[in-house]
């Protein structure tokens, strides 16, 4: 297995974002556009060759990928594996030019097609939030604050009634919903959480989180009142 072809990391994460957001605009699963660089254009990325092969290749990373999930129990007696599989896209035909696409004439670009999958278009589809486009262009390079907004947007968006109190590291927690690594230190864990609120906060500053007294967890009341988007611009659904 080529390790760099299959296993989506980094800015990848730019492209279901970006899908899901095309999903919801055309109201459709199977979702066209003209180029590639339309991407870049849509984080603020720079329309040259190096982001350009590198989208290229996020593409076909996220299209390859398989999401497990699962858990194992052990009784007394009887073992027990439950486990389920989840992939982004059924199909996927890109045109891509191997010049920079930026400087590419326009008849020479030709439509391209994603078609997601029935549970990842299902998923975007009953669950929207509202999410603020230049909050993303902002965040673009910085994946792990970017996972870190997109979880408050969609928690306080979710929230009804009392604010829900997240533990920061445990079973469960935080730590473990935002990535696929254990945080081996929780002190750095909470050190990096307070980082991230801070650039959250500058981008949106109506986000309501924040750090519990005592430190060891983050506390999200609901946003139904103050949303991510900016009043004055149109919501962009996304996941």
């Amino acid at each position: 297995m080529h390790y760099e072809r299959s296993v989506p990391y980094g800015q990848d994460r730019l492209v279901p974002i970006w899908v899901a957001t095309l999903a919801v605009k055309q109201n459709t699963r199977a979702i066209h556009f003209e180029s590639a660089a339309q991407i870049l254009e849509f984080f603020r990325l720079p329309k040259d060759g190096p982001h350009y092969r590198r989208m290229v290749k996020g593409f076909q990373r996220v299209f390859a990928a398989t999401i497990f999930f699962g858990t194992e129990q052990q009784p007394e007696i009887t073992r027990v594996i439950d486990m389920a599989r989840f992939h982004l896209f059924d199909r996927m035909h890109l045109w891509f030019n191997n010049r920079d696409e930026a400087h590419v004439p326009a008849h020479e670009i030709f439509e391209n097609e994603i078609v997601l999958s029935e549970a990842f278009y299902r998923e975007i589809d009953e669950h929207r939030i509202p999410v603020e486009l230049e909050a993303l262009a902002a965040l673009a390079h910085a994946p792990g604050a970017l996972d870190f907004y997109m979880w408050l947007v969609w928690k306080s968006w979710t929230v009804k009634g009392r604010p829900a109190s997240v533990p920061l590291v445990a079973p469960n927690g935080l730590s473990e919903q935002l990535g696929s690594a254990e945080y081996a230190q929780p002190r750095l864990f909470r050190f990096r959480i307070k980082t991230w609120l801070r650039q959250v906060k500058a981008l949106w500053p109506e986000c309501p989180a924040a750090i519990s007294p005592t430190g060891d967890s983050i506390l999200v009341q609901s946003s139904q009142r103050n949303p991510a988007i900016k009043a004055a611009r149109k919501a962009v659904k996304t996941l």
